[in-house]
C-alpha cells in the first residue's frame, strides 16, 4: 500500500482524534455494574454530594448479621437531574429511603441509582427507563 504524504497525514490525524476520544468514552462506561439485576437496599441516608460529573449517595444500610454498611450509590449529573426536577436537597441526611440499583459486579457496596422511595412512600426516578444505560 502506497500512501501520499497528504494521505499519511490525514490517516495520523484521525488516529490522534480517535485515541483522543477514547477517555470520554471509557469514562461513560456502565460496565463496572450488573445491569442485569436491581437491587433494593434500605437505609439511612448520610450523605447526598451534588458534585460533577455524577452525583453520589451515600447510605448507611444494616445488613442481616446488624452491622452498619456505608454504600456508595453512583447517580446522573447535577445537570441531568436539575431538569428532571432534583436538587442538592432532594436527599438529606437523615432522610429513611429505599434505593434500587443496578449493583457493582465486584460485589463491594455500591452500584448505580435508579430509583428512590422515602419513608412516606413518595419517590424520586434518575431514569424514565432504567434499561436506559444497558
Amino acid at each position: 500500500m502506497n500512501l501520499s504524504k497528504r494521505s499519511l497525514y490525514q490517516l495520523i490525524a484521525g488516529l490522534a482524534l480517535l485515541l483522543a476520544a477514547l477517555p470520554v468514552v471509557a469514562h461513560h462506561s456502565f460496565t463496572m455494574f450488573d445491569n442485569s439485576k436491581q437491587i433494593v437496599i434500605t437505609g439511612v441516608i448520610k450523605e447526598f454530594q451534588w458534585t460533577n460529573p455524577h452525583t453520589w449517595t451515600w447510605i448507611e444500610v444494616t445488613n442481616d448479621q446488624g452491622v452498619t454498611e456505608t454504600w456508595g450509590i453512583e447517580g446522573m449529573s447535577p445537570n441531568f437531574l436539575g431538569r428532571r426536577g432534583w436538587t442538592k436537597e432532594s436527599l438529606k441526611p437523615g432522610d429513611k429511603v429505599s434505593i434500587t440499583i443496578f449493583p457493582l459486579k465486584s460485589g463491594e457496596k455500591g452500584g448505580t441509582f435508579l430509583r428512590c422511595k422515602f419513608a412516606d412512600g413518595h419517590e424520586m426516578v434518575m431514569f424514565e427507563n432504567p434499561k436506559v444505560i444497558q
